[in-house]
């Protein structure tokens, strides 16, 4: 599964070419983003980020709403069984 979460632009790196990135911060941790997809996104833009690539630009409030998805998801229980037995050891693939 392939998983794009949204990051607010707090600073422009380098803004050309192929080698464009800007720090994006995510929950309060920042991290420095590929911006090639994205070179119009401004300093308090949001973008969505998969895999170190912001891939596109949304509004504050798509951001909200796909933070507040995710956080209903609570994926760390989903790792428990429902069914009352004990869960499995993760695998790697």
């Amino acid at each position: 599964m392939c998983l794009a979460i949204p990051g607010r632009v707090v600073e422009w790196i380098e803004r050309d070419g192929l080698f464009a990135r800007a720090r994006v911060e995510f929950g309060g941790v920042g991290r420095d983003v590929n911006m090639q997809c994205t070179p119009d996104a401004d300093v308090d833009d949001f973008v969505l980020v998969h895999a170190g690539i912001a891939i596109s630009r949304v509004d504050a409030d798509e951001a909200a709403r796909i933070l507040e998805a995710l956080a209903e998801l609570q994926l760390d229980e989903m790792d428990e069984p429902q069914d009352g037995r004990e869960a499995a050891p993760p695998t790697r693939r």
